[in-house]
Formats: C-alpha cells, structure tokens, sequence
C-alpha cells in the first residue's frame, strides 16, 4: 500500500446536461455501489444550466441523505471543461472518479477497485487510469472510446500503459490537476482529454487502463449524430494539441487528415470546412507551444502512441 492506504478516498464527478432520466438512473447506481462509507468522500454533481426538469433527481438526492451527494446548479453552460474544472474546484478527495451522466458502473465493487490500483504502491506514477467502456445495449467494447488505437491488439487484455483515456469514464489523482493544470477552457467540446493527457506524461506520470472497472454507456453503437460546430471543434482541437505538445510534422498530419474526416462527415460542406481551416491558421500565433520533454516522447513510443492524426 501506499503512503495514503485506507484513507485515500475517491469523488465522484458528473457534469450533467439536459438528461435528467439517465441523471437518475446514475444517481440510484451509485448508491447501490458496495462500500461507499470506506472509499467514497462524496459525490460532486454540476447541473450545466439545464432547460429540463431535475426534480426527481434533486428529491432521490434528498431522500438518500446518507449518501454523500453534493449539487451545484449553475447559471450557464460551463461546458465539459469548465464544469469538469469548477467541480475539481469543490472536490475534497486524492482521487477524482469522472463519469458521463449517460453511463453507469456495472460492476458494484468499482469504488474497491479503484481504490486498489491507486493504493498500489507499484502505481504511484499513475496519474490517471481509464476504464473498460461497454455499450450498455450490446455490451460489446465502445471502440471510440477505448484508450489506445491498437484496439485489436489489446482489447483482450486485462491492463497495459498508453497515453490518453475516455472522458466517459475515467480517474485521475487530484495532486496531478495541481502539478499540470486543470483541462483546457477554450475546448467548449472535445479533445479536452489528450490535451491533458499530454501534461500528466510530460510531468512523470503515466496513463493506465484496467478492465476491473467497467462502465456501460448508453449511447447507441450507431454513434450520436454530429453537428458541423462540433466535428470542426474536434478538428481544430486536436489539430491545437498537436501544436502544443507535438513535433510540428504531427501538427501538419493531424489538420490534413482530420480536415478530410471532417468533409466526408459533413458531406462536402465547404463553407464550414473553410471556416476550421481559418481556426486552424490561427493557432501558429494564438497558441504557445510546449513540447514535450524527452522523457515524455520516450513514453509515447513504449507504448506505441499513434500521433499521426
């Protein structure tokens, strides 16, 4: 065990939007979690400006005093990083437990598990660990939301190191957000995960998965269907992070080839196709690069990144 061993102890950490059915179905999960009074601190819940009705969640809150939810109704939409950071900002535990509110653990003993890995002291480098993510109606692996490309390769396997995690599900030591930084505020929507990502290895920590803790997700295995603003907003994010942190011929490959993604979603939707690439012009001079150190680099072909796009 590590210098923490029982008294490290986990929040739970949702940012929930318009989606008050699946917001209460989260909330009875959690409190049918085995050994909540052991590992878990409290439960941060952060209501984006939601136009939908929360009373039902708001009064099972109520009814389940014993279990230690905390809710914070905000004035507007934060956003996925800003309502992540504001909630980091109240949260009084080492180890943050992120989870979408359209997921829920299927296995009760999570709390457990999470707390061991952590506790380990083998892992006192682990800066953030991602889950094994199902789709809740099929129950076969989410791919796209599996923490490393190589998914034929390591799907079956039961851990391995790599360099990024879902933000469906994920944990990360809260002294890690103190030495790196909380997650990027001008990324409204999406890639708010490898940017961080890139930070915790640049700082020493590495990125583990582990199959002991599953979440089942609701979202269709179709896929949700994407907008235009949000497509561009991946885009050009990914392309920023690549920018940041990356050699610059990453940076060249990841806005080539995303820019080809994004036109053959879009279905050659040109105006707004412009529109990313003047997004993506702009960064050379709106973004200060911070590459990563040799170390970091070295850890990245370990564990066989893919930085090309």
């Amino acid at each position: 065990m590590s210098a923490y061993g029982d008294n490290l102890k986990i929040s739970i950490v949702i940012i929930t939007y318009n989606r008050p059915d699946d917001m209460l179905d989260l909330v009875n999960n959690i409190i049918g979690l085995q050994e909540k009074e052991k590992y878990l601190e409290e439960i941060i819940i952060v209501n984006n400006n939601s136009s939908a009705e929360y009373s039902e969640v708001e009064k099972m809150i109520d009814t389940n005093s014993q279990t230690p939810f905390r809710y914070y109704y905000q004035k507007e939409n934060l956003g996925v990083s800003r309502g992540r950071n504001y909630a980091m900002q109240q949260a009084k535990s080492e180890i943050l437990l992120f989870i979408d509110d359209d997921a829920l653990f299927e296995n009760t003993d999570a709390l457990k598990q999470v707390h061991a890995i952590f506790s380990d002291t083998a892992n006192e480098k682990l800066g953030a660990l991602a889950f094994r993510i199902f789709y809740q109606s099929t129950h076969d692996f989410q791919k796209n939301a599996f923490p490393h490309k190589n998914f034929e390769h390591l799907k079956n396997k039961d851990a391995f190191d790599t360099y990024y995690f879902s933000g469906c599900a994920h944990a990360i030591r809260k002294s890690v957000f103190n030495k790196v930084g909380y997650y990027p505020e001008d990324f409204f929507y999406g890639m708010e995960e490898y940017d961080l990502s890139y930070r915790i290895i640049n700082a020493g920590y590495k990125i583990a998965y582990s199959n002991k803790i599953t979440v089942l997700h609701k979202e269709s295995p179709l896929g949700r269907i994407t907008n235009e603003n949000k497509l561009r907003g991946m885009w050009v994010n990914k392309t920023k992070v690549a920018w940041k942190y990356l050699p610059k011929k990453y940076f060249y490959s990841t806005a080539i080839m995303w820019s080809i993604e994004y036109i053959r979603k879009i279905s050659f939707h040109i105006k707004t196709w412009k529109k990313g690439w003047q997004e993506i012009f702009s960064i050379s001079s709106s973004e200060k690069r911070n590459p990563l150190q040799k170390p970091a680099l070295d850890y990245l072909k370990k564990v066989r990144a893919r930085l090309w796009y």
